[in-house]
């Protein structure tokens, strides 16, 4: 894949206001002026390799263009590439240095069906586009890329002991791509993981998420003339209303963290029809990993039952599972840190205008304007969504901050994040995210005791009698999920 062209927009982002004079740092202040200087350096370049994906906006496991422009610009900067890992041809992994430490540094690129939008204050869907960077993961994956690089030539000057690896993660939303390559055994001889993930807030704080598992629960039944034969039918719509029903009386009956989501994504094809089959998408999620099992039987249980009262019969397919994050609060005060040093975002007067024109069109109130110039206090926090970061977490030492890319108050999912990713206020943030990333991976290889204490927390935090059992089970990866 050939590198993109600069043109307009690396002319806008050279005069937006984007450079960061760099701060000091626990990395030391002339290893951090160096990675900040690298990354400065590619910070029109990135924008728009970032603005590129943006575009294509490829859903999970579908994402060719995206993971083959981010293997070149790794390729060219010297990386050794695996491509195709775990069975998953949009994953790979590359590697720059050697010897001890080896950090990793995860990437994402897959974005989201139904959030088709144009980099515009207000709901402006592109025609012929289905998908958007909701999640803002083409600034992940561009902003962990640009990091690896200038991580790989500070260690290549400073020569300093040391492994660098990219992983080139696909399909996070739904799809657990980063399950299958912890399956795969392609953690196992890393010693800390770094990642960040976009955000309206600038917060290095650790937060604990929700082990998730999903499944399609299909329902069969028998077709018949609604009218002239009802009798002669069992509906499959009936199967999966009376399997809803029995999981919505469940909702009282489950601990209070629980959170479970469901969509039908079949339910016949005309009224006078008896559907001979019928489709639900489930989420359940909790904290503890353990208890999400418990509860995940009494839903299965829930189905047979629809099944058995419907005279119909079920099968599930379980999409995806992932792990709670397990916290490192030695890595995340270190980010916290950098963060710090580095500050936040700045707008200029277009990008103001361009906010609160945003702010408009979001559910009022909103966090004040002003606050993605700062970072927040550090304070570790529960909250309810899910990531398949989790599953690398109990298996590496692993943190990440959350960036401040879209315009304050913006939800994540939403025509909002696509807008502000595909411009200058996203791409400000990435450049944010890409020097937190590389200034934390110099503190670390710089200071090995952190590495060590890291570790030992990580060690102590997980038990010793912790055996890793993925929540999908021996699935092979759900391609077609998103199809």
């Amino acid at each position: 894949m050939s590198t993109p062209a600069s043109g307009s927009l690396a002319l806008a982002i050279a005069m937006s206001g984007i450079m960061l004079a760099p701060a000091a740092s626990s990395a030391g202040s002339r290893d951090a002026q160096i990675v900040s200087d690298l990354i400065a350096a590619r910070q029109a370049h990135d924008a728009e390799v970032a603005r590129q994906i943006w575009q294509w906006a490829e859903v999970g496991y579908q994402e060719q263009q995206s993971s083959e422009l981010l293997q070149s610009q790794l390729r060219e900067a010297g990386f050794e590439v695996r491509a195709g890992v775990a069975d998953m041809p949009t994953a790979f992994v590359a590697t720059a240095g050697s010897g001890k430490p080896v950090i990793g540094i995860l990437a994402e690129f897959d974005a989201l069906p139904g959030f088709s939008q144009d980099a515009m204050p207000e709901r402006s869907p592109i025609k012929g586009r289905q998908s958007g960077h909701a999640c803002g993961h083409h600034l992940f994956g561009v902003g962990s890329t640009s990091a690896a690089i200038a991580i790989k030539d500070w260690l290549a000057r400073s020569r300093v002991s040391g492994t660098i690896r990219l992983y080139g993660t696909p399909a996070e939303e739904g799809g657990a791509g980063k399950v299958y390559m912890v399956r795969a055994g392609l953690f196992n001889d890393v010693d800390v993981v770094l990642h960040w993930h976009p955000d309206d807030t600038n917060d290095a704080s650790p937060v604990e998420s929700q082990a998730n598992r999903s499944a399609k629960f299909r329902f069969f039944g028998e077709s018949s003339h609604a009218a002239a034969a009802p009798d002669r039918g069992r509906s499959a719509l009936d199967g999966v209303e009376a399997m809803n029903n029995m999981v919505n009386l469940l909702r009282e009956h489950v601990p209070q963290e629980t959170r479970i989501h469901y969509v039908i994504t079949k339910g016949g094809s005309a009224p006078n029809v008896v559907p001979d089959f019928a489709e639900v998408y489930y989420y359940v999620r909790h904290p503890d990993p353990g208890v999400l099992v418990g509860i995940w039987a009494r839903v299965l249980k829930a189905a047979d039952g629809a099944a058995m009262g419907t005279e119909t019969r079920v099968e599930h397919e379980v999409i995806h599972g992932v792990y709670s994050l397990l916290n490192n609060e030695t890595l995340s005060k270190v980010f916290d840190r950098e963060l710090r040093a580095i500050g936040g975002v700045q707008y200029t007067p277009e990008e103001q205008a361009f906010a609160e024109k945003l702010q408009a069109n979001l559910p009022q109130p909103v966090r004040a304007l002003g606050t993605q110039a700062e970072v927040q206090p550090y304070l570790p926090r529960q909250q309810y969504g899910s990531t398949d970061v989790g599953d690398v977490s109990w298996m590496v030492p692993t943190a990440g901050p959350q960036v401040a890319t879209w315009v304050p108050g913006t939800p994540a999912h939403s025509w909002q994040a696509v807008a502000a990713g595909g411009m200058s206020i996203g791409f400000k943030g990435m450049r944010v995210a890409s020097q937190a990333l590389a200034r934390t991976a110099v503190a670390l290889y710089r200071d090995p005791r952190l590495v060590k204490e890291a570790r030992r927390e990580f060690e102590s935090r997980r038990g010793a009698d912790f055996q890793y059992r993925p929540l999908l089970g021996d699935r092979a990866p759900p391609l077609d999920y998103r199809n």
